[in-house]
């Protein structure tokens, strides 16, 4: 079938890559003039999320670029340690910053689809035969399928689903984040201070000792601001945190000259279904969460059971899009439900904070939570898909009576 994937940062690629494998003909769209080299690092716990990675033949290339985790120490104003939460409750199994994931995935994928950057879809129209898309270029051209895997503010489940199938729902936070020149000397642990309502951190930059990367949160109600005008969005960032004391002058002192800005609502977003006739959504364009929830790795492993129902199901879109739905939705909400990423970063009042901060330095509280994150990580029961075509090229695999088996 001739797929059109709408987004490539790390959904998109990781479904390009499968349906590509699977013989379908594959075009990625993406809004920006190349791979986005910005964003946080993101983590990966768990056997589910790891097999698909090495199903996918990228898990040791990931492994080499790894960060290895950073601690994340909570400070007072004066430096003093107030709380330490240890790398594996920040880095997972496996963390590796997202440009690098993005990077990665685009590079396994390109040999099996053909990416288009700078251009965006403007219309879509489905009919009896496939779906006629319109692109910002001008370029007109008709698929058999559309994947929205263009995250939270997903252009194609704007222009194919319903207001009323879609609830966005803002969790009262926004987080912001860019590079910084490491002035400050940090080498360890992420230094992280907070206010009622308020955090700013710091983090040395693994690839550039020379460089650090910001993440700064502060509760809010809903904002209006325009996403492509940086300008507005460093404004408002400097609004919130003008006054504050430990290094956040410093790191604001940054602000202007930063070329790259990550600047988001933290929200979740939910569709009562996710699909619609030829269109599907993938990853954080169908159900995903600013931070938290896991959606990285739900993202990968969405990707696999996508492409992986479309080969069982022999190219029935409708057959193969419920069943996509039925193995992750149950899962999903339940990542989606544990998402307080906001509350745990900044607290919004000084009694939260200290409470976070007493409960967090007691072992066994540090070790639920620890465990929670696991479990929520092995959710999706993962399907082996034998009939899928080439499966015995794959790494490390082999098809053994009709099953797929790691050698």
């Amino acid at each position: 079938m001739k797929v059109l994937v709408s987004g490539a940062s790390v959904a998109g690629p990781s479904v390009a890559l499968w349906l590509g494998r699977a013989g379908h003909e594959v075009t990625v769209v993406e809004i920006a003039p190349a791979l986005r080299k910005g964003g946080y690092a993101v983590d990966f716990r768990g056997e589910v999320f790891t097999t698909v990675l090495r199903r996918m033949g990228v898990l040791d290339e990931l492994r080499s670029v790894q960060t290895g985790g950073t601690a994340m120490r909570f400070v007072d104003e004066s430096g003093k340690q107030l709380m330490r939460l240890p790398v594996e409750f920040a880095g997972g199994e496996l963390e590796v910053l997202r440009a690098d994931l993005s990077r990665v995935l685009y590079e396994h994928s390109r040999a099996e689809a053909t990416y288009r950057f700078g251009d965006s879809i403007a219309s879509l129209h489905e009919h009896a035969d496939g779906v006629d898309v319109r692109f910002e270029s001008g370029l007109e051209q008709t698929y058999d399928l559309v994947v929205g895997a263009d995250g939270m503010h997903s252009v194609v489940r704007r222009l194919a689903f319903p207001a009323e199938r879609v609830r966005e729902r803002h969790l009262g936070y926004y987080v912001g984040g860019w590079e910084v020149p490491n002035t400050l000397g940090v080498t360890g642990d992420t230094l992280m201070y907070n206010v009622p309502g308020k955090l700013a951190s710091v983090g040395v930059d693994r690839r550039d000792p020379a460089l650090a990367g910001t993440l700064f949160v502060f509760k809010s109600p809903e904002l209006k601001y325009d996403r492509r005008n940086l300008d507005q969005q460093k404004a408002i960032i400097r609004q919130h945190f003008a006054g504050l004391g430990w290094h956040v002058p410093e790191l604001l002192e940054g602000l202007p000259a930063a070329t790259e800005l990550y600047f988001d609502s933290i929200s979740r977003v939910h569709v009562d279904k996710w699909s619609l006739g030829r269109v599907v959504l993938l990853g954080d364009a169908g159900y995903g969460a600013t931070f938290g929830a896991l959606g990285t790795g739900t993202a990968v492993v969405g990707a696999y059971i996508l492409a992986g129902e479309l080969a069982a199901a022999g190219g029935d879109y409708r057959t193969a899009f419920d069943r996509y739905e039925t193995r992750l939705r149950k899962s999903v909400s339940t990542a989606q439900d544990g998402s307080r990423s906001g509350q745990f970063m900044a607290p919004a009042t000084r009694f939260g904070i200290v409470a976070r901060n007493r409960i967090l330095n007691v072992p066994f509280f540090l070790h639920q939570m620890l465990k929670m994150a696991q479990n929520l990580s092995e959710l999706v029961d993962l399907p082996n898909y034998p009939n899928y075509p080439n499966y015995p090229n794959y790494p490390n695999y082999s098809v053994q009576e009709g099953e797929l088996v790691e050698e």
